[in-house]
Parts: structure tokens; sequence; C-alpha cells
């Protein structure tokens, strides 16, 4: 698979290949330095003109200036820039030609190693390599080393593998590191992105729960004292004061249901709590809450992982709200118990019932989606059966799955 394939887009991968380029710029001038000093110390041995020796520093120090703003250089100018480098490669030979063996032995490898980090396409891996082995001839036969051609090609060959499979792994790994510093920023974006929009959904469901409670319990007293000052008017007192027991009726039930909803809000979080005690905590605010009989069975032998305490806790108290608010129901029956490990929830009520085929279609049964997508989170499977005789909700989920989340 072709490198460029990773990447979203031509940005992407020209951040890419720049960040390559400067990590190799410091071990590549390690060795351009020390190839410089293996040729100063071998023209010394021989004849050392101190005018070459000037000038073989000045082409050496832009050979080397180079090598360190290749990253500046666009894909498009890469080209010159290796053409440009095996003609200064060139003339520090013909400058000193007693340590020309290791000018071109020694720099030539150093172009091809920098074209595997520079393209991605063997074709042009391949032609710069034939460049730089070309020079490599040419210089020899040129400088009059002929002679000793097997000799240098041998070590040119040797060379010419260990510093290509050297840039090869030191590009993959630097590669490896840059892309994952990528995906690791991709992954903090991800991450904003999941906390804009759980802020958002638990905003949609304040909303959504005012409606359900305040709203609509307000809107039916205001119809209800609506119709106790008509009777009043018209005289008929006992009609009045029927209305008046329907409405403070309606005005407990809906405060109740707001006082639900505000201890839904402030629970406090399960993640250093005992679960059961959790769980009777938030039945006893439903009951207080509502009036509503609840009988438990609760019965975790294993410890849970803070994940799946909390989403646990979550779902029963988003089914005691769908009861409290929709079920019509006196009795609801709670079991939570751990087989195989696997913790297995069932919340039931005789009440009214609904179908279940309006799950997210109708006002009222959002709260059920938001069920189904923390089951999701947990690794869960959910069942709901619903009849004119009450609602059965069965949740089942492996006890050790929940912080990796």
């Amino acid at each position: 698979m072709k490198i460029s394939r990773i990447f979203k887009s031509k940005s992407e991968l020209q951040d890419q290949r720049i960040n390559e380029l400067m990590v190799a710029r410091i071990p590549i001038l390690i060795w351009v330095s020390l190839v410089y000093a293996a040729s100063m110390i071998l023209q010394s041995i021989g004849e050392l003109v101190l005018l070459n020796a000037l000038l073989f520093t000045i082409v050496y120090i832009v050979h080397a200036t180079l090598h360190w703003s290749l990253y500046r250089i666009s894909l498009s100018k890469a080209w010159l820039y290796f053409i440009i480098q095996g003609l200064l490669i060139f003339t520090c030979a013909l400058l000193m030609p007693d340590s020309s063996p290791a000018v071109i032995i020694g720099l030539f490898p150093v172009l091809i190693g920098q074209s595997i980090g520079l393209f991605y396409q063997r074709r042009k891996i391949a032609l710069v390599s034939l460049y730089c082995v070309s020079m490599f001839f040419y210089t020899i036969i040129y400088v009059g080393d002929e002679y000793d051609l097997v000799l240098l090609v041998l070590l040119f060959l040797l060379m010419l593998i260990v510093v290509g499979a050297y840039a090869s792994m030191f590009f993959q790994q630097v590669h490896a590191r840059i892309r994952t510093q990528i995906f690791l920023e991709d992954l903090e974006k991800a991450h904003k992105k999941v906390e804009e929009l759980t802020l958002a959904n638990e905003r949609q469901r304040l909303a959504r729960d005012l409606h359900d409670t305040l709203a609509q319990g307000v809107a039916g007293l205001i119809m209800q004292l609506e119709a106790v000052n008509a009777h009043i008017t018209q005289g008929n007192i006992q009609r009045a004061q029927e209305f008046v027991e329907v409405s403070m009726s309606q005005a407990r039930r809906t405060l109740a249901e707001a006082r639900l909803a505000i201890d839904n809000l402030r629970a406090k979080s399960v993640s250093k709590t005992d679960f059961e005690e959790a769980v009777r905590d938030e039945v006893h605010r439903f009951n207080q809450a509502t009036g509503i009989d609840v009988m438990q069975q609760l019965k975790i032998a294993s410890v849970m992982t803070g994940t799946l305490k909390e989403h646990s806790l979550q779902i029963i108290s988003e089914c005691l709200m769908n009861v409290a608010k929709h079920a019509k129901a006196d009795k609801v029956w709670i079991s939570v118990q751990e087989q195989n490990n696997r913790i297995q929830i069932e919340i039931k009520d005789n009440g009214v019932g609904f179908d279940t085929n309006v799950i997210g279609k109708k006002t009222g049964h959002y709260g059920l989606l938001g069920l189904y997508e923390r089951v999701r989170l947990i690794g869960g499977e959910i069942t709901i059966r619903s009849l004119s005789s009450g609602t059965r909700i069965q949740i089942e989920a492996p006890v050790n799955k929940g912080d990796g989340i």
C-alpha cells in the first residue's frame, strides 16, 4: 500500500514529507561532516593544495547547506536539487582527487537515501539511483581511478546497501511517529466533537424533560383552572370543586415528575459508589416522588467498571422516568442480577403499555432511543415488550466491559 493513501489530502502528505525531511537533517549533516573530515585526512596524506582545499570546503558547504534546506524545496524542483547535488559531489572529487573515493562513496548513497524519504514512488527513486550510479562511474573514470574500479564498486555497493537500508528504516520510523501524531490530533478533534455533541444532547434532553413535565403539566393546570373559573361564574360550585381536586392532583403529579427530573440531573456519579446502594437510592427517590411501589431484587457479585455502573444506573433511571410519565402504573419490579459474568437488568410495570413501533417517532419516547444508545455503549442487548397489561424491558451486558469505551 502506498504511503500516500494513508493521508486524507495533498496538504497532509506535504506536511508529512516536510516533517520527515526536517527530522532527517541532523543524521545527514553528521554523516556529511564525517565524510568531509575523512576527505581532508586522505588528501593530506598525498598532496594537499591549499587553494583546492579552500575551494573544496566552499563547495562542500554549499552541498551541506542544500542538504539542510531540502525540506524547503518543492517536489516540482526536487529533480533540480539532485542534479545540482550530483554536480557538486563531482566537483568535490575533482578538487580533491586523492580523497575522491571517500567523497563519491560517502555522498552519492546519501542522495539515494534522501530520495527514499522525498519520493513515495519507486520509479522516481529508481531514476535518482540511476543518476547517482552514473555519476559515480563517470567520476571514477574522469578522475582516473578506473584501476581500482572493482574495489570501489564493491565498497560503493556495500555503502549503498547500508545507507539504503538505514534510510528505509529511518523514514519508516519517522513516518510512523508523525502518522501517530496526526492520528492523535484527529482523535483529540473527535473527542472535542463528542463533548460538544454530548453537551448538545444533554441540552436536548433537558428541554424534553421540561416540556414533558413542567410545560405539559402547567398547560393542563391552566385548562383546568379556566374550567373552574367558568363553573364558578355559572354558580356551579360543586362542579368547580371537582375540577379543583383534579387540578390539585395534576399539580402534585407535575411536581413529582419535575422533582424526579431534577434528581436525575443532580444524581451523583456511581464510579466511586456501590452500585446496589446507588440503585436503592434511585428507587427511593422515585418512590418518594411518585408514590409508586417498587419491588427490587439486586444481586451483583463482581466488581463492575465505572462506565458500566454509570450507564446501568442511567438506564434504570430512564426506565423509572418513563414509568412515571407514561405508564400509569402503581407497581414496578426491578431485577439486577449477574449470571455467567453478564449483568441482567429487568424493569417491568403493570401500566397501560405502549406501541413499541413508535419509538423515536412520537413525543415522549425519545428517552427509549437513549436506552438503546447506552446499551450499545456497554456492549449489551436490549429487549422491550409492551402489552396493555404493562411493559417489560430486559438488558443484558458483559460485566467487564465499559471503561475502555
